[in-house]
């Protein structure tokens, strides 16, 4: 089952453009990143939306600036203590 999504332009705008494949799927794209930055959606329900993979929801991820990984500083200072701490590492 799929929802029918309707957005409303002026009368004078030329209606062959919103027709446009490529307009829609710009359309579609957008929506689909603004509920990831929302956190409505998770990344792989956008890339399933999208039909695409992780690796290309990644890269698009990146065109619209939202991180691929969210962590508060400290969470992150706590990963790169972790990993310095590696047995091998640094040796």
């Amino acid at each position: 089952m799929s929802t029918q999504f309707v957005l409303e332009f002026p009368s004078d705008l030329p209606e062959e453009g919103l027709r446009d494949f490529e307009v829609k799927e710009k359309g579609k794209q957008t929506i689909v990143m603004e509920l990831l930055r929302k956190n409505v959606i998770s990344q792989g329900r956008a890339a399933e939306l999208l039909e695409i993979d992780r690796h290309r929801l990644f890269d698009l991820m990146g065109e619209y600036h939202l991180p691929v990984i969210e962590m508060s500083s400290d969470e992150l200072q706590e990963e790169l203590r972790k990993s310095i701490d590696l047995p091998g590492v640094n040796e």
